[in-house]
C-alpha cells in the first residue's frame, strides 16, 4: 500500500495575487508623469500642479475600488477626464507662461516633478500651438505623439470609437501644423524633445 504523500509547499513561483503598492509608492513613482501628462493638456504650471493634486485625490478616494489591470492607463484616463471635465465647467482655460518663482506642490523626494519637466521641455512655440487645440483635439494629440499610446489605447482612455480618436488626431495635428506655420523662426533654435522629427509637427510624417 502506497502511503499518503503528505501536502506539499507551493512553488515559490506561484502566481501571487495583485497587490497594489502603496500611496507613497504611488506618487513617488508616477507624480512626474502625471504633472507632464498635466501639463501638456492645461498649458501653464499652475493649473497643471492643481490638476496633478486632483488626479491624486481621485486615486486615492477610488483605490480600494481599483480592478487590476495597467495601473499606467488608469491614470491617464483619471488625469484626461479630469482635464476634459474641468474645461467644460469652465469653458475656457487660462493658458498662462511658465512662471519662474512657482513652488512645486507635490511631495516628491530629489527633483520634483516641475525640474523634471524643465529639463524634458517642448519647444515654446509647440506648447503655444497644443494650447491654441480644442481641448478634445489637445488630449488625443498629447496622448498620442507625446505619450506614446495606441489609438486603441487613446480609445479606451477617453472612452470613444477607435474612428473618432483617429479623426481627433488627424485634424489636430493639421491644425497644429498650420499654428506652427505661422510662427517666426528663431535662429539656432530648436526642438528639445517632444515627438520625433518623423512625426506630425512641420518636417514630419504621416498620420499612422
Amino acid at each position: 500500500m502506497v502511503p499518503a504523500l503528505a501536502p506539499q509547499h507551493q512553488p515559490a513561483d506561484t502566481p501571487q495575487p495583485d497587490v497594489l503598492p502603496s500611496w507613497d509608492e504611488i506618487v513617488r513613482t508616477h507624480s512626474a508623469r502625471v504633472y507632464r501628462l498635466a501639463y501638456r493638456l492645461t498649458g501653464n504650471k499652475h493649473d497643471a500642479e492643481d490638476l496633478t493634486q486632483e488626479v491624486f485625490v481621485r486615486v486615492f478616494r477610488s483605490l480600494s475600488s481599483y480592478t487590476p489591470g495597467t495601473f499606467e492607463g488608469w491614470l491617464y484616463r483619471i488625469t484626461t477626464n479630469l482635464f476634459l471635465d474641468g474645461a467644460r465647467r469652465r469653458q475656457r482655460i487660462r493658458f498662462d507662461g511658465l512662471p519662474d518663482d512657482a513652488h512645486d506642490r507635490l511631495p516628491a523626494k530629489g527633483s520634483g516633478p516641475a525640474e523634471k519637466l524643465d529639463s524634458d521641455q517642448f519647444d515654446h512655440d509647440v506648447q503655444d500651438a497644443l494650447a491654441a487645440l480644442p481641448e478634445d483635439f489637445r488630449a488625443a494629440v498629447v496622448l498620442c505623439d507625446i505619450e506614446g499610446m495606441t489609438y486603441d489605447e487613446i480609445a479606451e482612455v477617453l472612452d470613444v470609437k477607435l474612428g473618432t480618436v483617429r479623426s481627433r488626431i488627424h485634424r489636430g495635428r493639421s491644425m497644429l501644423r498650420k499654428h506652427l506655420e505661422h510662427r517666426a523662426p528663431r535662429s539656432g533654435h530648436s526642438r528639445v524633445s517632444g515627438p520625433p522629427a518623423d512625426g506630425p509637427f512641420p518636417g514630419g510624417g504621416d498620420d499612422r
